[in-house]
């Protein structure tokens, strides 16, 4: 492959970095304002999401392309193409809730070769590249760290539940303990923590892409409108029954 992985990843590194000491030392009221701008990906965005967007095409256009949920696509007509949500949960950052963070995979060619996403909220990245193991940066102590973390789980995420009462009352009466999130990304990168995540509704490369890859020796079933993803093999085989 022909580009230096550890260039890609100082640099995505590098962005959260600033979008954290910009949270911490310059945000403002007006960044809670919308734009009145309708990003790529459909959604009002507000000014803090261009703010952090601006950040990571700083950052990275000088090393590929950039498809991101505001602006759409820089092509750079290069082969690299980095795939970006600049603010994960945006709803969960404008209502103070601390779920909402970034999220970036790498694209060689057609291919996904890293994925990196960052809860902001708790100062932590969780990231993956090529074939090696998932990791953990701090952007407090500005290094990997080693992660404890219980093997158990206890609960479910079931991304945008809140539009299908239907399944929810399924889940429920199988006893199924699940909560709605409200941040796809940090959702699939942590899905090795929770019984299973399951989205439903239009799944978009910005939303899914890195946290795929960070879990992708995980069990998933995905069709267009439908994600699910568990750590546990039966718990794919219950959905698979469950969604006929």
């Amino acid at each position: 492959m022909s580009f230096n992985i550890d260039t890609l990843i100082n640099s995505v590194k590098s962005a959260n970095l600033e979008i954290l000491d910009y949270l911490q030392n310059s945000l403002k009221d007006d960044d809670f304002l919308y734009s009145k701008t309708i990003g790529f990906g459909g959604d009002n965005s507000l000014k803090i999401d261009l703010i952090f967007e601006n950040i990571f095409v700083k950052h990275l256009k000088s090393l590929g392309n950039i498809l991101s949920e505001e602006c759409g696509l820089i092509d750079n007509k290069s082969d690299i193409t980095f795939i970006i949500d600049p603010l994960d949960g945006s709803n969960n950052f404008y209502s103070n809730l601390p779920y909402y963070g970034t999220s970036v995979a790498i694209k060689y060619k057609n291919e996904i070769v890293a994925g990196f996403v960052t809860n902001l909220a708790t100062k932590l990245m969780t990231y993956r590249v090529l074939d090696e193991k998932v990791k953990y940066f701090s952007l407090e102590k500005k290094q990997d760290i080693k992660l404890v973390k219980n093997i158990k789980s206890k609960v479910a995420v079931f991304e945008r539940g809140y539009n299908y009462p239907k399944i929810c009352k399924i889940l429920d009466k199988n006893s199924i303990k699940f909560r709605v999130l409200g941040a796809t990304a940090l959702s699939l990168a942590n899905a090795r923590d929770y019984d299973f995540v399951l989205f439903k509704g239009e799944l978009r490369e910005f939303d899914i892409s890195a946290g795929l890859f960070i879990n992708k020796e995980l069990f998933c079933y995905q069709k267009k409108r439908v994600l699910f993803v568990s750590k546990y093999k039966e718990n794919l085989k219950f959905f698979k029954e469950f969604i006929k």
